[in-house]
């Protein structure tokens, strides 16, 4: 072989290491992006005894092994929760359209008025999968504990006086709340913007990428 034939057999050794090391370079930097992907662990659902739209009661254990998405709502709300609702209907949509294993779970911060009955039929308004989008009441003050130190969310009752300004009687986030197949919280989105429900949407499919540990 001549000087040129070696040289040549040379650059193509050292063209092929420069090939195998960038690959290599944006194979890492794609599992540290995926792995970035999926929201940070925030804290931990505490245990609940409440019930089901269907009457049926509804645990924290109840919810474990799918991720799942919280908002906070009562059906006499003419302000937010119609909105807050109708995102949940279109993130419903969303989840099924994906393929993605994800449970809604809406509760009541009004408890004493929201029977199951009457969360039936406000979940019959939005189309609510029965078996997917679950609406939860119980005893008032299980559930703003729930809310408030689990949930690390506000709510606050007004009396007829104060709400004289037009403004609910009752007071509450209009926070998504995305919890893993470990009951973990993982983020927190206004349910009223539509970017931040979009993020949302692509935090939970990161999640699904999460092996249970």
């Amino acid at each position: 072989m001549d000087n040129r034939g070696a040289e040549r057999w040379v650059w193509l050794g050292f063209v092929l290491v420069v090939i195998a090391v960038v690959a290599a370079g944006l194979w890492s930097l794609h599992r540290r992006d995926a792995a970035a992907a999926a929201p940070p662990v925030i804290g931990a659902v505490p245990d609940f005894q409440l019930v089901e739209r269907s009457g049926a009661p509804l645990s924290r254990a109840d919810l474990a092994g799918t991720p799942w998405v919280a908002d906070f709502i009562f059906t006499r709300c003419s302000g937010t929760c119609p909105t807050l609702s109708t995102r949940m209907a279109a993130l419903q949509r969303a989840l099924r359209q994906r393929g993605l294993a994800a449970r809604l779970v809406s509760f009541s911060v009004d408890p004493t008025h929201d029977t199951p009955e009457v969360l039936r039929d406000y979940g019959r308004r939005f189309a609510a999968d029965e078996t997917q989008w679950l609406f939860v009441t119980g005893e008032r003050e299980a559930l703003h504990r729930l809310i408030g130190e689990g949930f690390r969310l506000s709510v606050a009752e007004r009396s007829p006086e104060q709400a004289g300004d037009g403004g609910e009687l009752i007071t509450h986030s209009d926070r998504f709340v995305l919890v893993d197949r470990q009951l973990r919280i993982r983020g927190y989105y206004h349910g009223s913007d539509a970017d931040d429900v979009a993020r949302l949407r692509r935090d939970a499919a990161a999640l699904r990428a999460e092996r249970s540990s």
